[in-house]
Parts: structure tokens; C-alpha cells; sequence
């Protein structure tokens, strides 16, 4: 069943359309649009507290520029007005239902609620991808790539929140020190709804009632006006657009057709999982195999051996025991990064900001997808025999993951988000260390991997790490 919010919509669509010849500007040519008249900034507007005024020429990770993608003029002077009095009657309707949407939608950043959702599907064990990460990682990149292109238009634009022009206009929430158009949450939201589409198309219908809820929500608070929502949907469903081709040529639909190798300290198995993503594209390394971990020792190696017995005697409790099986479940092994930067995002007050809390959801997604083909790169060369399968005598606490042993996937994913988080978090960077290595420490405790998979593990992810951390420190954002 719809909403009231959402029959309004299709009110305000029509009424729009009604009115869009009295509306100069609303045509791609512009119309009558006149930026000094209708879209400077008002005297006496604090310029020195602008979010981010400068994030619309951030380099983007998927489309050219936020330039090329600016969208078409906003209405001019008699068409804001026009919008104002619509805005003014949408409003005057408002009742708890629709109250209840807009602090929904406010929660957080734009992107913070398509995140969650992510992160609610994986804790609930409601199916995405056989691989989440790439969910999360091209709907993070849209999200980022639709808000640095909308942030650009806003500034070069520059129109007035409708509070700014009409001061008796009523505000369900504070209004941000931003330019309205266009609408960062609609572009935000129909990007995410886009990109979740593509990957869970029989739910397509279901994401962009929420993308359209999302961003009208915006417009039904005060903040923005219909013709900021109807740009930023269609902003966002352009840059999503460019996002899913690049996850089309990634190469993670390719087919396995090689066999498991044979021979002393080889593991054995059979449908080896995650083998074909050590040929899949990265995102910023130069290759799969650019920080591949050295050889591994020979099994029958005195140093293995030493190696083989820590993990069969290691002294396990409670406490190792629980967290071991914590790391293992699906907040240990895809939300836990999400969740910390969701906490220290509020406490920065950066949800205040969309586009850098876009940049730290797409880092943290990013920065994983690079490092789970590397890591498989390093098992898939390698192919090495997992510690239970060399010594009979280790009973792991929990099913061993169906792929080799060195280096170890946790210990790389983690100590990789960890120096993410640790880059864009400053303050908590020896807190959220230690975490990481927690993450990789409890698989030894689990009886799945050597001390060696974690420790060529950890060097591979901060290696990992500091490639994008570099690609970060340049990205105009400093």
C-alpha cells in the first residue's frame, strides 16, 4: 500500500507538469533562468560555514567529473515561485506518518540508511550476491560518485533552500548550509536503488519506492523543492547507470574450468570457493598479484611443524571461543567496518555532511573489494594445505572456509578496513588496530590457519590499505 507521502507525489509530479510552462527554467535550455536574480546567496549568509563547497571537483570513482554530470538549470525567479506555493501546500498536509518518514530518512547521511540496509539483509540472512562485498561496493561508489556530481551542480548553481526566499515557510528540520538543487538525497538514494536493482532485480520495485521516498521526504520537510527531488533522481539513476556497467566488466561472472592441483602441502578439496576472483578487475591495484605474500615454508618444515603444533595446542576458553565464532558470523565478516563508521560519523557530526560521510562508505568498500582479490591471489597461487589437513589432531571449532590456507582472507580484509578506518578516524586509529588484529588472531585461536596466514595476511592488507589511502590523500578532498 502507498503512503499518503508518496500519493502526494504523484500529486505534486502532476501539478508540476501542469504548471511547467509557467515555469521558465524548467526547460534544458534554461528558459528564463536568471542565476543573479533567483539563486545567489543572501546577504548575510555565513559562507565560511558551507558544507564542503569545494566537494563537487572531488575526483569520483566511476564517472568522469561531477562537471560532466551536472544537471540542467533549476526554475527560474517565476518558476521558484511557482514551486514555493506548491511547496507551501504539500507542506500544510503533513501529518505523523509523514513526520515519522522525514526523521526516518534523517537519521543520517543520505547514504547511511541504503548501508544499513545492506548491513540488516547480511544479520538477518536474507540472500544478496554470493559475494556482498561487491553489493556493497558499487552501491557505496554510486552513492559517492551521485553525491561529488550533485555537489557540483549545487555550487555552481547556488539556489536558495526555500526557507531562504520564503522566511514564513515552516521547517520540519534544521536546514543544511547548502545549496537545494539538486536534492543530494534524492540523487544519494536513486543511486543505491539503482544499483540494488541490478543486483536483486525481483526487488527492484521495492528499492525506488524507497529511493523516491527518500528523497521526497526532503521536499515535504521544507528543505528542498519538487524540482531539486525530480533532478537529483534523475542524477543519481545516470551515475548508477555508469557504476553498473562497471560492475558488468569486472569479471566476477566468469566460470572456473581449471582443476585443484596435486601434491605434497597442497590443499585438497573440491569446488574451490572464491577461485575465479583472483582474476577479477580491481578497482585501484595494478594487478591481482601486485602485493602477492611471498612463498609459503614447505609443510614438512621444521618452522611449519612449530607452526602446525601452536594452533593444535593453542589453549582455547570461552572467551577465545566466542570471539572466534563472532568473527566468523556476518557482523565479524562484513558489518563490523560499517558499524564503527557509523558511530564515529554521529560522533564527528559528519552525517551533517554528505559528501564526507559518502567518501568514508566508499573507502571502506572499496578498500575491500581490492583486497579480496588479492588475497585470493595469493591462495589460488599457492594452494597451500590448511593446518587440520596436515595434522589430523586439530579439531576446528567451527567448518573450515572450502579454499587454502595462505594467507588468510580475515586477516587481510581486516587489518585493510582497519587502516581504513584508522586513516579517515584519526583518533580511535590504535583502538580500531586492535580490532583488526583481533579479527585475524581468532582464526588461529579457531584451528583454521597457521601464525604465517595471518601475519602475510596483515602485510597484504595494509598494503592493500595504503594504496587507496594514497589515492584518498589526493583526491581533492584535503
Amino acid at each position: 500500500m502507498k503512503s499518503k507521502s508518496m500519493d502526494r507525489l504523484g500529486l505534486a509530479a502532476l501539478a508540476l507538469a501542469l504548471i511547467a510552462p509557467a515555469l521558465p527554467g524548467w526547460a534544458k535550455d534554461g528558459g528564463d533562468h536568471d542565476e543573479h536574480e533567483s539563486h545567489a546567496r543572501l546577504d548575510g549568509k555565513d559562507e565560511r560555514a558551507q558544507i564542503e563547497p569545494n566537494a563537487g571537483a572531488w575526483r569520483p570513482w566511476v564517472i568522469s567529473s561531477g562537471r560532466d554530470y551536472r544537471v540542467a538549470p533549476p526554475p527560474g525567479h517565476k518558476g521558484t515561485k511557482a514551486e514555493l506555493r506548491l511547496l507551501a501546500e504539500l507542506m500544510s498536509h503533513n501529518d505523523a506518518q509523514v513526520q515519522q518518514q522525514i526523521a526516518f530518512w534523517d537519521a543520517g547521511a543520505p547514504a547511511y540508511r541504503w548501508i544499513d540496509l545492506i548491513n540488516a539483509r547480511l544479520l538477518a540472512g536474507t540472500p544478496t550476491t554470493p559475494y556482498s562485498h561487491r553489493v556493497y561496493t558499487y552501491v557505496a561508489l554510486a552513492m559517492y560518485d551521485a553525491t561529488i556530481a550533485a555537489w557540483e551542480s549545487k555550487y555552481f548553481y547556488d539556489r536558495p533552500r526555500p526557507s531562504e526566499l520564503d522566511h514564513k515557510l515552516p521547517t520540519a528540520l534544521p536546514v543544511p548550509n547548502s545549496p537545494s538543487y539538486p536534492s543530494e538525497h534524492a540523487a544519494a538514494a536513486q543511486a543505491a536503488a539503482t544499483v540494488l536493482a541490478y543486483f536483486l532485480p525481483v526487488e527492484a520495485q521495492s528499492f525506488q519506492s524507497m529511493a523516491e521516498q527518500a528523497g521526497w521526504s526532503r521536499v515535504l520537510a521544507g528543505l528542498q523543492y519538487p524540482s531539486d527531488y525530480y533532478a537529483g533522481l534523475d542524477l543519481g539513476r545516470r551515475v548508477a547507470e555508469q557504476v553498473i556497467a562497471k560492475a558488468k566488466a569486472d569479471g566476477s561472472d566468469a566460470v572456473w574450468t581449471g582443476s585443484v592441483p596435486t601434491g605434497p602441502c597442497k590443499w585438497t578439496g573440491t569446488n574451490p570457493g572464491n577461485v575465479t576472483a583472483a582474476n577479477w578487475t580491481p578497482l585501484l591495484l595494478n594487478a591481482p598479484s601486485q602485493f602477492r605474500p611471498a612463498p609459503p615454508p614447505p609443510c614438512d618444515s621444521p618452522e611449519v611443524l612449530e607452526e602446525t603444533a601452536t594452533v593444535r595446542n593453542f589453549p582455547r576458553t570461552f572467551v577465545s571461543n566466542y570471539k572466534a565464532f563472532y568473527w566468523q558470523s556476518p557482523e565479524g565478516l562484513a558489518v563490523w567496518p560499517y558499524r564503527y563508521a557509523d558511530k564515529w560519523i554521529f560522533e564527528d557530526r559528519l552525517d551533517q555532511n554528505p559528501p564526507r560521510a559518502a567518501r568514508a562508505y566508499a573507502l571502506i568498500a572499496a578498500d575491500f573489494f581490492d583486497a579480496f582479490i588479492a588475497s585470493q591471489d595469493g591462495k589460488f597461487t599457492y594452494w597451500y594445505i590448511r593446518p587440520h589437513q596436515l595434522d589430523p589432531a586439530i579439531v576446528p571449532l567451527f567448518p573450515v572456509p572450502n579454499f587454502p590456507s595462505y594467507p588468510s582472507n580475515h586477516s587481510t580484509f581486516s587489518a585493510t578496513r582497519s587502516e581504513i578506518l584508522a586513516y579517515l578516524f584519526p583518533q580511535h586509529a590504535d583502538f580500531i588496530r586492535a580490532v583488526g588484529n583481533e579479527a585475524g588472531e581468532s582464526r588461529i585461536w579457531a584451528g583454521i590457519h597457521y601464525p604465517m596466514d595471518n601475519v602475510a595476511g596483515k602485510q597484504l592488507g595494509k598494503s592493500v590499505a595504503e594504496v587507496f589511502i594514497s589515492w584518498a590523500q589526493n583526491d581533492g578532498s584535503q
